[in-house]
């Protein structure tokens, strides 16, 4: 699960942390736009309270703050300081592209319109609402990339709904914002979805893997920095320039490969992903091959994302290999 501390930085989030993000990524970047945005957003949500008792700018300033830290542009920054105005405030359309312009308002409109979508049930979820935003997706990313955010920040403070209601949207998040987010490449989202959701939908299983992986974390540890060390030294041999990273798969993740699988925790060795980074598509590929004489690959796990790059435009190799005792990696 998510730390706390990671709902806390964005639900206390302030506009002088949305311009800091924003200058790290746009040096000259148009901040004034930014503060305008949010001077209109909060006069029109003066007054407004979030389920959580916050008031509701903190929402939209949130939801800002992360697409700033992910390097978004003005515009997108400044249509999510203002997405919710028009669903929720006596601002319209026409007000906000009088004031901000024809493209800021068109992603309004965009995001306004995805708000609009009901969901009943899992079937329709997976049907009309993943159509609906593959639209939105191809008129402009960027719509779908607020939408994702706004999700994001709303499932970081869902307890503040009722528990039936936490289950809806944990529900429609897992079954229509994660495959979203996997499809945009944006992985720590999905992740961040799956798991927050699994907690919510199956707390019981959620527990107790919890509970597992903290009683193995040590030895968890200490595999991930001696894989590590062994490939940045397979690397460097080569005169391959490259980071590598290393980190325990997800809770839903080990979950959903327990019941694929039906195995117990205990049977489930694949715990544990390595990352590798180089700087050219050659090197990438030398990586690969390194690893593959190195250890022994498992048929059928190698995924090759550059000569078929992922929707997103996203490139990688997958593989999987048997390391000396025997676990996969």
């Amino acid at each position: 699960m998510p730390s706390s501390a990671t709902t806390d930085q964005t639900a206390s989030a302030t506009l002088d942390q949305v311009i800091d993000a924003f200058r790290a990524h746009h040096p000259e970047g148009d901040v004034d736009l930014i503060i305008h945005a949010h001077e209109v957003a909060a006069e029109a949500h003066q007054g407004q309270l979030r389920k959580t008792g916050d008031p509701f700018i903190t929402h939209p300033v949130a939801v800002a703050l992360m697409l700033a830290e992910h390097g978004l542009d003005a515009a997108t920054v400044a249509a999510a300081l203002l997405h919710d105005t028009v669903e929720d405030t006596s601002i319209t359309l026409e007000d906000l592209e009088s004031e901000f312009g024809e493209e800021i308002a068109r992603r309004i409109d965009g995001v306004t319109k995805l708000d609009r979508v009901r969901y009943s049930n899992r079937e329709q979820a997976q049907a009309a609402s993943i159509r609906k935003m593959v639209v939105a997706m191809a008129q402009d990313v960027r719509v779908l990339v607020i939408k994702l955010f706004d999700r994001l920040h709303n499932i970081r403070t869902v307890h503040a709904l009722r528990e039936e209601k936490q289950r809806r949207v944990a529900r429609e998040t897992l079954d229509v914002y994660a495959p979203l987010a996997h499809r945009l490449g944006v992985q720590e989202i999905k992740h961040e979805f799956e798991d927050r959701c699994f907690a919510i939908l199956y707390p019981g299983p959620n527990a107790e893997i919890q509970t597992m992986l903290a009683e193995r974390a040590p030895e968890r540890e200490a595999f991930i920095e001696r894989m590590i060390e062994e490939i940045k030294a397979l690397l460097a041999e080569s005169g391959i320039e490259a980071s590598v990273t290393g980190r325990p798969k997800h809770q839903y993740s080990i979950y959903r490969k327990m019941k694929e699988q039906g195995r117990p925790f205990e049977d489930i060795h694949d715990l544990i992903g390595i990352r590798i980074i180089t700087k050219s598509t050659r090197d990438c590929y030398g990586a690969l091959g390194l690893v593959h004489s190195h250890w022994v690959p498992v048929t059928g796990r190698f995924k090759d994302f550059i000569a078929m790059p992922k929707i997103n435009l996203y490139q990688s190799l997958h593989t999987t290999v048997i390391v000396p005792d025997g676990k996969p990696l």
